[in-house]
């Protein structure tokens, strides 16, 4: 799928725009506020820290930004959880890294035409943020040159 420059361009600035204006929004299953912080939007953007998502998948995250802000929301009910020790990158006076327990609520959400999973983080002795959306399938070629409908699973970091 070709995106032009300007297509992609108009659907980022909307999306930056709509995200900052968010703020914050209450999760009924976490109780709590999940906040739309700088760390989730450049997640839309980058696999990690200086490794850029294809264009086509930066392209898809934005334009499903506003479906996100609505499952966190209506979530009542968790998919995916995972809890893990992880170093992560902090600025004080330098930058460093610290290991922390870090968490992930992973919620699904289906609209019409799209189903959708949405990652919160939560890192300890942080508040719970808005951290990556993905549709929850994908397709894939197979030999024979039929099209198959994948369910897309694994790591909520890299997700």
């Amino acid at each position: 799928m070709e995106i032009s420059d300007e297509k992609f361009e108009l659907a980022r600035s909307e999306a930056e725009a709509e995200y900052k204006a968010v703020g914050s929004v209450k999760c009924p299953y976490l109780n709590e506020l999940v906040h739309f912080n700088n760390e989730g939007f450049k997640h839309l953007l980058f696999k990690s820290w200086n490794k850029s998502r294809l264009r086509t998948e930066q392209y898809t995250r934005l334009r499903l930004l506003p479906l996100a802000v609505k499952a966190i929301k209506l979530s009542h009910t968790l998919q995916e959880y995972d809890k893990r020790q992880l170093f992560v990158r902090q600025k004080g006076k330098t930058w460093s890294k610290t290991l922390k327990t870090v968490k992930y609520y992973v919620f699904m959400a289906i609209f019409p035409n799209v189903r959708i999973k949405v990652i919160v983080k939560h890192i300890d002795g942080g508040v719970p943020f808005f951290y990556s959306l993905y549709p929850s399938w994908g397709m894939k070629k197979n030999n024979d040159g039929s099209r198959q409908k994948v369910f897309i699973s694994g790591d909520p970091e890299a997700d």
